[in-house]
């Protein structure tokens, strides 16, 4: 049996390993080519993994979105595929546009580009505080109920920006960073979502890659790598980061898995969690991420790793992008 959790109380079941798609647009990550993007989407299903998740803004001319409706063009209902609104590109930059206007355009766009009348999961992909919340709330729920989404997220929001949207249009599902190196999610978004039987679909699990073992004090990162930018790739957290990267490779090989996998496993493992977005640019990253499915940590081992991130002691991160 594959490995599947319901969100919400929708019918929807999905892997909890899903596919971030963000990679494969190639906007800010080097080394990616059409044609391992295509690839990458193409196994996901063999590998387990049915669930997608995508957004208007993931490339600069919907690369993403068309890719997943290119190449699974014969098992739409197969996957369930997850997008966004309310984020999109003018020259090379990010702009928040949450207006009813906005959303609904980007929608139909996204829904054209996926060649499908609905999509799975629609999410307001980060906030615009330009728009009372509640209008792009009302935009949200009006679009769930001409059918051109199953299920409502948001994405980014912080508690009270999503209780005032729930408020509105109920949703079923959010998007918040979360890993190892990043746990505020766990002060109260994910806590709300358990007392309301809401998913979590949590982005960063790897945090970008530093949690996946590959990566050394003399790392160089290349000038459109976005990383550096991060204080958990500079200076003393970088390097208290990669010694429990060390430790974490340390108990994967006795258990016989990889780093990624250890770390992929601990994140979906965590009360509340439904499904952490796993990138990846070509099948191997992804046959590896996969590798965390079908199996669970012992108390012991879950023991283990609270010992080992207590003694790394609490990271400095930053806020919410």
């Amino acid at each position: 049996m594959m490995e599947r959790r319901q969100i919400a109380d929708t019918e929807l079941q999905v892997s909890p390993v899903a596919l971030g798609c963000w990679p494969l647009s190639g906007m800010t990550s080097p080394g990616v080519t059409e044609a391992d993007s295509r690839a990458t989407i193409a196994a996901a299903l063999d590998l387990g993994i049915n669930f997608f998740d995508t957004a208007f803004a993931y490339g600069a001319a919907g690369e993403s979105e068309r890719y997943i409706a290119e190449v699974l063009a014969a098992h739409r209902d197969e996957y369930v595929v997850a997008t966004k609104a309310g984020l999109h590109w003018e020259n090379g930059t990010q702009h928040r546009d949450a207006r009813p206007a906005t959303i609904r355009r980007e929608v139909a766009e996204s829904l054209r580009r996926l060649n499908t009348d609905r999509v799975d999961v629609l999410y307001l992909h980060a906030p615009d505080r330009n728009t009372p919340i509640t209008e792009t709330a009302a935009a949200f729920r009006r679009l769930q109920q001409e059918g051109a989404a199953i299920a409502i997220g948001v994405s980014n929001l912080t508690l009270s920006e999503t209780l005032e949207f729930h408020q509105v249009c109920p949703i079923q599902i959010i998007q918040p960073p979360y890993n190892m190196l990043f746990r505020g999610a766990e002060m109260d978004l994910v806590p709300w979502c358990r007392e309301q039987n809401i998913a979590v679909a949590c982005y960063w699990p790897l945090m970008k890659g530093l949690l996946a073992g590959k990566m050394s004090l003399d790392q160089k990162f290349e000038p459109r790598d976005s990383r550096p930018k991060y204080p958990c790739f500079r200076g003393e957290e970088y390097a208290k980061n990669l010694e429990l990267v060390e430790k974490l490779r340390a108990m994967a090989e006795r258990m016989g898995c990889t780093v990624s996998q250890l770390v992929i496993r601990w994140t979906i493992d965590q009360p509340g969690v439904t499904a952490a977005l796993c990138g990846a640019k070509r099948v191997d990253q992804l046959t590896d991420n996969a590798g965390a499915l079908g199996w669970e940590l012992t108390l012991g081992e879950q023991a283990e790793i609270a010992l080992l991130l207590r003694d790394r002691g609490v990271p400095y991160v930053v806020a919410t992008p």
